[in-house]
Formats: C-alpha cells, sequence, structure tokens
C-alpha cells in the first residue's frame, strides 16, 4: 500500500474535523453575539419563538395553584402547564428537554439547537459514506449555511426535529426498520409532518418482501409478509404512546396546542403560502372578510381543511411515485417535504430546513436554480401580497428541475 493511499483518509479526516470545528465556532460566536446585540437592541436577534419556549419551560418547573398540569395524572404530578403560555403549540419534551435554561444559562437551549446542527452534518457525512460517496462538500453545505445557522443561533429548534429525520433515514436505508419505525414515531410526536415518509418506508419494505429483498433483524421472527404492518404498528404504537403519555399528564390542551390547532390555523401575516392571500381576505380579524351567508362552495374552499387535503395527497403521492428502493429514499422523501412545504397554508421561513436538509446528500444542484430558490423568496418579501404565487411557481420549477435531473442520473446508474 503506497503513502499516498494512507494519507489521502487523514487528509479527509482532518478536513472534517476542521469543518466541525469552524461551523461550531461560528455558531458560539453568534450566540454570544445575541446576548450582547439583544441587550443593547429593540429589535432582538433572538427568535421569538426561543422566549416561548423559555417561558413554557418555567410554567413547565414552577407549579402553583393556578398553574398545574390538566391531565389525568396531573395532580398526581407536580409538574405546571406550558401550555399556560400563550403561542406555545409543542410537546411538553421540548420545554422539559429545556429545563437548563432555567437553572443553567438562558441561552442553554441555543446551544442545544447548535449541537444538534454539528451531530445532523456529521450523520449527513455517515449517510454520505455508506450510501452515496464520501465527500465533505455537501456536509459543508449544511453546516455553513447561512440559513441552518442562523435559524438555529436565535433559538429555533428545527435543527432537534432534523437530527431525529436524519436518524430514521439513517436506519431505514440500513434496513433497521424497527430502529426506523421507533424514530418516525418520535419525530411524529415532535411534529406531525413526518408521518408522511411511513407510506415511502411501508412501500419499499413490501417491495423489497416481494423482490426477496435483504431480511430485516426481525425477519426471523416474523414472516416477510407481516414485515410491513410490524412497522406500521411500531411507529403508530411509538406515537400513541408518546401522546398518551402528554395527555396523561397535560390532557386536552396538550392534544389540541401541538395537533388540532394546526389543522384550522389561518396566518395571514408571515408566510410564503399560496393561500396567503386568500387568508388574509377571508381572516376573521380583517374587514374585507365579512361576508353575509357564504355559498356552501365558498364555505369549502376557505376551509383549512381543504388545502390540508391537496396538501397531504400531493405529498404522499410524490412518495410513492419517486421511491422504488431504498436508494430512492433520499429523493422522495425530499420531494414529499418539499411539496409539503410549499403547498401548506402556513409556511415560514423554518419550513424551509424541512428540506434543505436533504439537499446535501442529493449532490444535485444548479445555479439557476438556486437563483430561483433565492429570487422568489426575495420577490416575494417585496411585495408580499401582489406576487405569492411566483413563489409558489418557482419554487415548483426547481422542484421539477431537481426530479428531472434525478431521473437523468438514474438512469446513467442503471445504463
Amino acid at each position: 500500500m503506497s503513502i499516498g493511499h494512507v494519507m489521502k483518509p487523514l487528509r479527509v479526516i482532518t478536513s472534517i474535523e476542521a469543518l466541525l470545528v469552524f461551523s461550531a465556532i461560528i455558531r458560539v460566536a453568534l450566540i454570544l453575539y445575541s446576548e450582547w446585540h439583544d441587550a443593547r437592541s429593540l429589535v432582538k436577534y433572538t427568535d421569538v419563538d426561543y422566549l416561548v419556549f423559555s417561558d413554557a419551560t418555567s410554567f413547565t418547573l414552577t407549579p402553583g395553584p393556578l398553574n398545574h398540569a390538566q391531565g389525568p395524572l396531573g395532580k398526581w404530578v407536580n409538574v405546571g402547564d406550558p401550555y399556560r403560555r400563550e403561542t406555545y403549540r409543542y410537546t411538553p419534551l421540548l420545554a422539559i428537554l429545556l429545563a437548563p435554561n432555567k437553572w443553567l444559562h438562558k441561552s442553554f437551549g441555543k446551544y442545544l439547537f447548535a449541537g444538534c446542527d454539528i451531530l445532523a452534518g456529521i450523520l449527513m457525512y455517515k449517510l454520505l459514506a455508506s450510501a452515496i460517496l464520501p465527500h465533505t462538500d455537501p456536509m459543508a453545505l449544511h453546516l455553513l449555511n447561512p440559513i441552518v445557522i442562523g435559524i438555529s443561533t436565535r433559538g429555533s429548534s428545527e435543527s432537534v426535529l432534523s437530527l431525529f429525520v436524519l436518524l430514521t433515514l439513517f436506519c431505514a436505508l440500513r434496513g433497521w426498520w424497527d430502529t426506523a419505525a421507533l424514530l418516525l414515531g418520535v419525530s411524529a410526536h415532535w411534529k406531525i409532518y413526518p408521518v408522511i415518509y411511513g407510506v415511502s418506508c411501508v412501500g419499499i419494505i413490501a417491495t423489497e418482501n416481494q423482490r426477496g429483498g435483504r431480511k430485516s433483524r426481525a425477519a426471523g421472527v416474523f414472516p416477510k409478509s407481516l414485515n410491513t404492518v410490524r412497522f406500521a404498528v411500531m411507529s403508530a404504537g411509538t406515537f400513541l404512546a408518546l401522546g398518551a403519555c402528554m395527555y396523561s399528564i397535560w390532557g386536552y390542551p396538550f392534544v389540541h396546542e401541538t395537533y388540532l390547532y394546526h389543522l384550522h390555523r389561518r396566518d395571514h401575516r408571515h408566510n410564503f403560502s399560496p393561500y396567503f392571500y386568500q387568508i388574509y381576505l377571508t381572516h376573521p380579524g380583517i374587514p374585507t372578510s365579512a361576508v353575509t351567508n357564504p355559498s356552501v362552495w365558498k364555505t369549502f374552499l376557505r376551509s383549512p381543511l381543504t388545502s390540508f387535503l391537496t396538501q397531504l395527497v400531493l405529498s404522499l403521492s410524490s412518495g410513492l411515485f419517486f421511491i422504488r428502493t431504498r436508494q430512492d429514499m433520499i429523493m422522495g422523501w425530499f420531494m414529499q417535504t418539499a411539496t409539503f412545504v410549499i403547498f401548506n397554508k402556513v409556511c415560514t421561513s423554518q419550513y424551509f430546513l424541512w428540506y434543505l436538509l436533504f439537499i446535501p446528500l442529493l449532490s444535485l444542484s444548479s445555479p439557476k436554480y438556486i437563483i430561483c430558490w433565492i429570487g422568489t423568496q426575495a420577490l416575494w418579501l417585496s411585495q408580499a401580497y401582489r406576487v405569492d404565487i411566483v413563489y409558489v411557481v418557482g419554487h415548483s420549477w426547481v422542484l421539477a428541475g431537481i426530479a428531472d435531473g434525478y431521473g437523468v442520473q438514474r438512469k446513467r446508474i442503471q445504463y
């Protein structure tokens, strides 16, 4: 073996270490800057959601006569109600996870979220090394992405969910379906949208069973024909078990604020949704929205459930269409997530992280798509309601271009 063969992996390791250290330094510096900036400026660097998280943690850790968990077991557990904080619409686990904000340091959560960013980058490299190509450039695309850095250091918890989703993907690509099912249940508990990945997972398991693919770790116990049922039961069971546990302590407020609220949510302000202007004109708080006895058809079109149904059909069908084997999962999950976000009735910049997570793993890039993706957002932000459809058309074009490029690349690999 030549010295060159020995030194090459050492250089890769060194570059990975340098990238991780550099990205960690950037995040720590920005978190320190956020403390300095927030103390001196009316316009805060810290996201208002982080203040909501911190307040919810305080409510959870300081129970009292007017602040106690409302679930059936709430009176037996000495814990407060995080939903006493208005606009806290997350799992109570997030409030508990940020407990050190209360007794250690107020910026603990930011460091935690930034740490999840770093772990996600490491996991991306593991995925690239095992399933695609061992290269650090895509890893750098995530770790040095200013959108990713900014959102986590400002105090958004999206990086925690991103880590759960990547772990689920990591296990699924290796055929560790039991672990993937458990992680999918945890991810869906944290935020409901990862449930869309379950359809593609079940489809792959069924396809592998038909083609005599690799046996899962439990194949010796369960017949292959039951592997799909096993995955569905384990993932749904994990989701329901976590939900039942949270409900037993925090009661209906947990169910409503964490899940049900998002079904009828109508955000008429900060969003990139194609339904934005319609929601704005028909929002109860807008004077022009008053309509006397609207028709059944108009009532149906204005219902938040109508947009949800369209979004769900598109995201689920795109997963079934693009995913044929495990190797298609990254592309399939990207298409599902991007479709889900683009056609969501509420869409903010934080939601972009849900599908940006997969871009480094696709190894597909084109300047024209990057320019379009950034340009349509800039145009929307500059003109808002006048061109909200431009954002949808532009991002849909980018999505179609990436899908087309992936199809060409896949054909080259096959032939």
